[in-house]
């Protein structure tokens, strides 16, 4: 799964083909079907248009997708989520981050060890603690983002909800750029042992 990671955050439009074949020759030959599901319990999906990004709860509201042909121009016009994997020496947690789009500012972060919505929640509490919002909050339709306890928080305060729909797959670049550059330059190099460590190191 580490090995998997490396190769999807420097090549995120491999799909599990791509990746099964370029993985180290140690882990070859693996099968595709291992790779599939390791993809699954990474979350993660090539980056390339498709009906859906994520997995979403067919219980759950899906809101249309508001930023079509909508120039970004300030700070607190468009903010968005996204998480990620975080391989560590043992195991691996799960990263969320909210994102200003126009300033490309991470305003706020969680860990978690499951993929619940509960530390999406957080990460999105902390963000509008500073007293800031945004007039769009956009996300994908994975079932942290379209649960009822996520979207009633941005209803409450006036923020429009905007979801990603189809053909809408490099929304989430500035993000994702980030997410390379936080694995590269600090995840990859130091291995972080333990939540504790690696949310200090964060």
């Amino acid at each position: 799964m580490k090995e998997i990671d490396k190769l999807y955050t420097k090549y995120p439009f491999y799909g599990s083909r791509r990746l099964a074949v370029n993985l180290p020759t140690e882990f070859q030959p693996i099968n595709i079907k291992r790779v599939i599901r390791l993809m699954k319990i990474m979350n993660i999906e090539a980056i390339y248009p498709k009906p859906n990004l994520s997995t979403p709860d067919l219980q759950h509201k899906i809101y249309p997708y508001l930023l079509r042909g909508k120039r970004i121009i300030n700070i607190n016009q468009v903010w968005s989520t996204d998480i990620t994997y975080v391989p560590m020496e043992h195991g691996f947690l799960y990263l969320c981050a909210v994102i200003d789009w126009y300033s490309r500012y991470i305003l706020s972060w969680e860990v978690s060890n499951t993929l619940s919505s509960d530390f999406c929640i957080r990460a999105l509490n902390d963000a509008l603690k500073t007293g800031q919002k945004p007039e769009i909050f956009n996300t994908d339709q994975g079932s942290q983002f379209t649960s009822n306890d996520f979207t009633k928080i941005l209803i409450d305060q006036e923020i429009q909800v905007s979801m990603d729909g189809k053909g809408r797959a490099l929304d989430n670049i500035f993000i994702e750029r980030f997410w390379r550059t936080i694995k590269y330059e600090d995840i990859y190099i130091k291995e972080y042992k333990d939540g504790k460590s690696l949310f200090k190191g964060l």
